[in-house]
């Protein structure tokens, strides 16, 4: 591919100058929308190398820091392969495929999709050996945090930090903390660029009402119903998901 002047470039540098400088030294949103529109509109697809994170800094006028947290970001959700000294590759397809949807909120539900893909099993069995191993003091620990839980949702606040030490208390209680560490890790690679998924902060909250069950189940060592509750949990959060882009 030539420029103006007759210079060969690959597709590398032709991506980068789909690139113009913010307005704002922003990090999140509109560095990802920036990056997201480079990949579609250069036709970058699995394994094109993306523009380097020094070029894509100076292009958008922001700090190459900023650029390397959201391939961090990417890699951790599956998005991007990064290996030093070969640069950054695309390991997922990013193209919209549907006008009803807009390319930003496609690749926020593929993220959170193959978030929730590893997350579901690794729940489920954590929830299935609480059951088993959950001590009194983790058992007083679920409970309180069940309460603790429903009394913010039902005040309208936001519940999501509440949600999360819901779960890290049945995790705990599961008797092996890779659990709790592991599920801490994936879920902090989807909160670290995106704060509200789909400008929804509350997505799941059909699922708040079912944790007092879960917790009840949880602490009197009912196995069937507690895995039960908690495959009903993470699919329902899938499905919201789904219903999202869908919709």
């Amino acid at each position: 591919m030539q420029d103006s002047s007759g210079l060969n470039l690959s597709k590398t540098q032709v991506a980068a100058r789909h690139l113009r400088e913010l307005k704002t030294r922003s990090r999140d949103q509109e560095v990802l929308d920036a990056l997201i529109g480079m990949i579609e509109v250069a036709g970058l697809g699995v394994g094109d190398r993306l523009p380097p994170e020094q070029e894509l800094a100076r292009r958008l006028n922001v700090g190459r820091s900023t650029i390397r947290e959201a391939m961090k970001a990417w890699q951790s959700m599956g998005i991007v392969v990064r290996n030093k000294g070969a640069g950054t590759m695309l390991a997922a397809e990013i193209s919209s495929n549907s006008i009803h949807v807009p390319l930003t909120l496609k690749l926020e539900a593929e993220s959170l999709l193959r978030t929730q893909g590893v997350r579901r099993p690794l729940e489920i069995e954590a929830t299935r050996l609480a059951t088993f191993n959950a001590s009194d003091t983790d058992r007083r620990l679920i409970l309180a945090r069940s309460n603790e839980l429903m009394s913010v949702y039902e005040a309208g606040e936001d519940w999501r930090a509440v949600d999360r030490r819901f779960h890290d208390a049945i995790c705990d209680a599961s008797g092996n903390p890779l659990f709790g560490q592991l599920i801490r890790q994936i879920q902090s690679a989807f909160d670290s660029i995106y704060e509200a998924p789909f400008g929804r902060p509350h997505l799941g909250a059909a699922t708040i009402p079912i944790h007092p069950d879960l917790a009840d189940a949880v602490v009197t060592g009912r196995v069937e119903d507690a895995v039960r509750l908690i495959e009903t949990i993470m699919d329902t959060l899938t499905e919201d998901v789904e219903a999202v882009v869908c919709g």
